[in-house]
């Protein structure tokens, strides 16, 4: 079977190869128990059972019986479970990119691992392929929601902060703000949609309404927790930029787009909004005089 003396290193490597392949068994299967499209969970199964084989085949050279990771199966399914198939399946997608880079390296030295690196190739040609979810056709809108939520308020707090120096001013008045903003950036979206002829403008204005109101809610929070207004907008800023991290790690693994561009790129206008916004503060209250 070998093609040379197999390393202590290179043993360790397919043992611990072979460990991923029983617990991806085991988690795609899980995982199909969920899908409710039968065509995607009869391929979801189908490359549950080749992982099997592929346990199998390294048990043959590695003479070793393992057992599945629960944990990580916990893990993987609560994440596929709450944040939706494709976010799921694309993080189990990217650990069958590296087992494919460490087959490569292996099939010098270990004969029949050709047909387990066709097979993880063709796993993920067909999980990318094969994924459809409302939540990502209608992503759009969110962005829309959650972006102008973020550049807007995080300008307008900005603002407020130094003009008010009022923490329950300012919570009363960035939310009257986000709400009202909310409302019309998803009148916006159903108007825009419905004149493009989009096939559910009421569900995408839905999605940009929620994706702002969420963003509004999380950047206010810090002015009714704490007393301090400047402190405040520290941390509503800071609360920005994880909820920008956080969005942008899951549509860059979801749509497999550039993760540190599109963050750089959302922190950078965010955070600037709020800079102009900070200073005009400043402007308007020593300028023009006014004291609340």
């Amino acid at each position: 079977m070998t093609r040379a003396p197999i390393s202590q290193e290179m043993m360790a490597q397919l043992i611990s190869d072979q460990q991923d392949e029983i617990t991806a068994y085991h988690l795609y299967h899980k995982i199909a128990d969920i899908v409710k499209d039968e065509e995607n969970a009869g391929i979801i199964r189908a490359v549950a059972e080749d992982e099997l084989k592929h346990y199998h085949k390294l048990k043959g050279i590695t003479q070793r019986e393992l057992k599945p990771e629960k944990f990580k199966i916990w893990i993987f399914y609560q994440i596929t479970r709450y944040l939706g198939l494709t976010f799921g399946i694309k993080l189990l997608e990217k650990s069958e990119s590296q087992a494919i880079f460490t087959y490569n390296e292996q099939q010098d030295q270990v004969a029949g691992l050709e047909e387990i690196i066709r097979d993880e190739e063709r796993h993920e040609r067909e999980l990318i392929n094969m994924i459809s979810e409302e939540r990502l056709d209608y992503m759009g809108s969110v962005v829309l929601g959650l972006n102008d939520a973020l550049v807007e308020l995080t300008g307008a707090l900005a603002g407020f902060t130094f003009a008010f120096q009022n923490t329950r001013l300012i919570a009363l008045t960035g939310l009257i703000t986000g709400i009202s903003a909310s409302l019309s950036m998803a009148a916006s979206e159903y108007l825009s949609t419905k004149q493009e002829g989009g096939k559910d403008a009421a569900k995408s204005a839905l999605y940009t309404g929620i994706a702002y109101v969420f963003t509004v809610v999380f950047l206010i929070l810090p002015y009714l927790l704490i007393s301090n207004p400047f402190v405040s907008l520290m941390v509503s800023l800071a609360v920005a930029v994880f909820i920008i991290f956080i969005f942008n790690y899951y549509i860059s693994v979801a749509k497999d787009l550039d993760f540190k561009k599109r963050f750089l790129e959302m922190a950078s206008i965010s955070l600037g909004v709020a800079g102009i916004s900070f200073l005009i503060g400043v402007l308007i209250k020593n300028f023009i005089g006014i004291d609340i």
